[in-house]
């Protein structure tokens, strides 16, 4: 599980760099072309997110502290093998896309590879990892009631948003600040749904298990509305979905930086189900 979780932590880190620091250049370095340039943002925000998750849960030497983020990812990768299969011909391994050059084409089968592999890698690890010796340790810390009503209504507002984008993806027009394909409009979805169905689980959850998650929300909220600030000409101001946006994104700031603040720092106990 060490070793998966490094390689997620690899796997974050260039679809950072790929998306949110190179937000202009996808039609070269990535994939497949995503325009706007924010919506790359987004998505790199999430992938800087994830980063976060995957560190902090390496560091961690017991289980039930790492077993949500690695739960979460699991989630965004089977949500993104999905539309991945159904819009194949958008990525740059297709005929139309070969002037790009060699580095468009092997991050197309790069993404292919890691997305069709990693659904199938992930559930044997977990089945090993939840039946290792030893006990989980009791829960001692309760999410507060004001926290918890925080993190259920965001995550609610995450899920129920990221199910209509999966699901009718051409709603994006209506329900998202700008413009989406379909591609793109299911990726989003993706992050949304895995995180926000993190936030709802942490909300009923522990302080102590709550930490690493706490901080993966706080630096996805941060990095949204950075991304916004890059690309401020691409969003709708004139459109209330704009201003729920924006209140969601600042909110999962708040609500991380209060959580990780409140969740006491985790004690190293080997006997613990490590």
């Amino acid at each position: 599980m060490r070793g998966l979780l490094m390689a997620f932590c690899v796997l974050t880190a260039l679809g950072f760099g790929s998306l949110f620091v190179l937000s202009g250049n996808t039609d070269r370095t990535f994939a497949w072309t995503i325009a706007p340039p924010l919506t790359a943002a987004f998505l790199g925000a999430g992938y800087g997110a994830g980063f976060v998750l995957s560190v902090l849960a390496l560091r961690d030497r017991v289980w039930v502290r790492a077993r949500l983020p690695v739960y979460t990812v699991l989630a965004f990768v089977v949500l993104s093998l999905i539309p991945t299969l159904i819009h194949l011909d958008r990525f740059h391994f297709a005929a139309e896309f070969h002037s790009l050059g060699s580095l468009a084409q092997g991050a197309a089968w790069f993404w292919l590879a890691i997305y069709v592999g990693l659904p199938l890698l992930i559930p044997p690890f977990l089945v090993v990892q939840e039946r290792a010796p030893g006990v989980d340790p009791p829960r001692r810390y309760p999410v507060p009631r004001g926290l918890r009503v925080a993190l259920s209504v965001e995550s609610a507002v995450l899920v129920v948003t990221g199910v209509v984008l999966y699901v009718a993806p051409a709603t994006a027009a209506s329900i998202w600040p700008w413009p989406l394909t379909p591609l793109t409009a299911q990726a989003v979805a993706a992050w949304l749904i895995a995180f926000g169905g993190t936030a709802a689980v942490a909300s009923f959850g522990d302080l102590e298990r709550l930490r690493s998650g706490a901080a993966a929300y706080t630096t996805l909220g941060a990095l949204v509305l950075i991304g916004v600030a890059r690309f401020p000409g691409t969003v709708r101001w004139n459109s209330p979905t704009a201003w729920v946006f924006m209140a969601t994104a600042a909110a999962a700031v708040v609500t991380g930086v209060v959580g990780w603040r409140m969740a006491p720092a985790p004690a190293r106990a080997p006997a613990e189900r490590a």
